[in-house]
């Protein structure tokens, strides 16, 4: 499932994170990077000790817990702490790649398995060219540059690549999600179910048909999750 969630981040929560990314310290990206990512990767990244770093991660993650569509599409078990890269001057592309299956929590005590991948778009696409995010999906390739604050969620499974940025800089926070549900098509067909739900209460309130498929929807996912 690939899908696009408006406005995660808004008003005085974006304009925070903005500034504080004005001001914080660039390292090389192929840090973070596997082998195979690290020869096609050309980006920056906020380094491990800037100050603003914690700030950060704290806006993105308050942002994500109190968002229903994201909690639906993504029944995030664990969330890495997000992180915060830069495209533009001569850091500028990332190749095509697919993102690690395992990655290591930075507290050092879990590994966390990438079902989900997220970017969370932070400058405004008037003040950069190119970077668009390219995900080869089995519907095509969509080319993907969204307004700042809005997130895009995709398997992590997907091969992916940034185009070059031309002008300006592409500033973004990434991270990657350790699903209850790990196979993509069950959390798919679980969203849409939620989201069918979602309406059905508006337009009718709790009604039996409503309950009956709270009922099917929970059934489902008991089935399914891996806690």
């Amino acid at each position: 499932m690939l899908l696009h969630i408006p406005q995660v981040l808004a008003g005085e929560a974006l304009a925070r994170a903005q500034a504080l990314l004005a001001r914080a310290t660039w390292a090389d990206g192929r840090a973070t990077a596997g082998a195979q990512a690290a020869a096609v990767k050309n980006n920056q990244q906020i380094a491990a000790g800037s100050a603003e770093l914690p700030e950060l991660q704290s806006i993105v993650l308050a942002a994500l817990e109190r968002h229903p569509v994201f909690f639906s599409a993504a029944l995030p078990k664990r969330v890495l702490p997000p992180l915060f890269n830069r495209y533009g001057g001569s850091a500028n592309a990332y190749g095509a790649h697919v993102d690690q299956a395992i990655r290591y929590h930075p507290d050092g005590q879990q590994r966390v398995r990438t079902d989900v991948s997220c970017t969370l778009f932070l400058a405004d696409p008037a003040d950069y060219d190119g970077g668009e995010l390219v995900i080869q999906d089995t519907f095509g390739s969509p080319r993907i540059k969204l307004p700042a604050g809005d997130l895009v969620l995709y398997p992590a499974t997907s091969v992916h690549r940034v185009e070059p940025v031309t002008r300006g800089f592409r500033l973004a926070s990434f991270f990657w999600i350790e699903s209850l549900v790990r196979g993509d098509e069950q959390r798919r067909l679980l969203h849409e179910m939620d989201m069918a739900l979602m309406r059905l209460r508006t337009r009718h309130g709790e009604s039996d048909e409503a309950v009956a498929l709270t009922g099917t929807y929970h059934n489902l996912l008991r089935l399914w999750a891996d806690t």
